[in-house]
């Protein structure tokens, strides 16, 4: 009776579509934990963390990745390299005038979150 129910779900397109885009998904993301961040040793990252990480927030974290973090895969920083980018180009529009004025209008802000990602 299970079974087939579980091969009914298989036989409306639009849910069998969405089934296999999240399984897709799923391998993209644990392909891009195991293929590490450029200029980074994944040996030097794994020495280093196997010490630092142990009861820390990071160790927490790296739990959380399945371990990106601590091999510095690419996937494993998340979205904090885009944060930081974001938050570095707003300091740098109270520095030069150049970028601040392309902060003010649409077109500029585009310009920005296009250098920013």
């Amino acid at each position: 009776m299970m079974m087939q129910g579980a091969g009914n779900i298989f036989k409306i397109p639009d849910l069998r579509k969405k089934i296999f885009f999240t399984l897709l998904m799923v391998v993209i993301y644990r392909l891009g934990t195991h293929i590490p961040a450029p200029g980074l040793n994944p040996q030097v990252m794994a020495e280093f963390f196997s010490t630092q990480l142990k009861g820390t927030v990071f160790g927490l974290y790296d739990l959380f990745v399945g371990g990106a973090f601590s091999r510095g895969a690419v996937f494993g920083f998340g979205i904090m390299p885009y944060i930081m980018a974001s938050i570095f180009f707003q300091l740098l529009g109270t520095v030069f005038p150049q970028i601040q004025k392309l902060q003010q209008d649409e077109e500029g802000r585009r310009k920005v979150t296009q250098y920013t990602r």
